[in-house]
């Protein structure tokens, strides 16, 4: 005997998106109950309306709530498109990326430091370029009440390293994800850019033991002692882990995001940075697009 649809959605409401989505192989009942309004506003985050209210695509309309959540697993461009907001289409977990113009990066407003342009595979207008500094400092901060709770997040610098680029590999950054309200603080050390062992036998006759010296000013071994550099995404970028942290249900405090490379004095340039993205640990998909 077949269970009623609306029981069905029911069942379906406390169980997940992707359970959902394959429902409608089992049968009639299953798909129109998989495809309900009702089982469906379970899995949208419950400030939807006001994503997509700060969307560049805002005035868009739908017809069913499972419309409305495929179109938030493509990702939304929000705030004036300084964030772009996404839900992984299997667990509906939420993801943020916040772009170049919507984090803190020291000097950016000086045209001699950093430089400003529309990066073709970028997915927003304007990506930041560095193009000489000694100081290199990018902060962002979010707020854990908009991301998912309990679930463990990850922060990433999405970067890439241009032809001309110099000085990113003498010194390790510094990288923190600092929660304010637990106090919990997330620290490591990563360098800038990938080694080239090319590189590093000029750079060992040219400056001698230079590089060991300063490398000595950070701490750079971690728990399994290997080099922590970038890292290749599937979008054509790259990134940088600046640490994880923990979200908790009804909790809402800010998360600090940092990398910065202050201590070895020496100039450093042909970095282009794309934002920060905070998505959680356990997602299958390795970027946004």
């Amino acid at each position: 005997m077949m269970l009623p649809e609306a029981c069905v959605a029911n069942i379906l409401a406390f169980t997940s998106p992707a359970d959902a989505l394959s429902s409608s192989e089992v049968s009639s009942v299953f798909r129109l109950a998989g495809d309900s309004d009702f089982v469906w506003g379970k899995f949208l985050p419950f400030d939807y309306q006001n994503i997509i209210s700060q969307s560049t695509d805002h005035h868009r309309s739908f017809s069913s709530k499972k419309e409305i959540y495929r179109c938030l697993c493509d990702s939304l461009l929000i705030d004036n498109a300084r964030k772009l907001f996404k839900i992984n289409k299997f667990s509906g977990k939420i993801s943020y990326i916040l772009s170049a113009r919507d984090i803190s990066i020291t000097y950016s407003d000086h045209a001699s430091y950093w430089s400003w342009s529309n990066v073709s595979d970028s997915r927003f207008s304007e990506s930041a370029e560095l193009i000489t500094t000694d100081r290199l400092e990018i902060k962002g901060t979010i707020q854990t009440g908009v991301l998912s709770p309990n679930t463990k997040y990850g922060a990433y610098l999405i970067m890439k390293v241009t032809e001309g680029a110099y000085g990113l590999d003498l010194v390790p950054a510094e990288t923190s994800v600092l929660k304010s309200k637990s106090g919990q603080n997330n620290k490591n050390t990563t360098y800038l850019c990938c080694l080239d062992e090319k590189k590093q036998q000029m750079k060992r006759l040219f400056y001698g033991n230079r590089e060991e010296r300063m490398a000595m000013t950070v701490e750079t071994v971690v728990g399994d002692g290997k080099r922590r550099e970038p890292k290749g995404r599937d979008d054509g970028w790259m990134e940088i882990e600046l640490g994880e942290f923990e979200t908790r249900e009804g909790e809402d405090g800010e998360v600090m995001m940092s990398l910065t490379e202050v201590k070895g004095y020496q100039l450093k340039g042909g970095i282009v940075i794309d934002g920060i993205e905070v998505r959680p640990r356990d997602q299958d998909e390795y970027s946004i697009k």
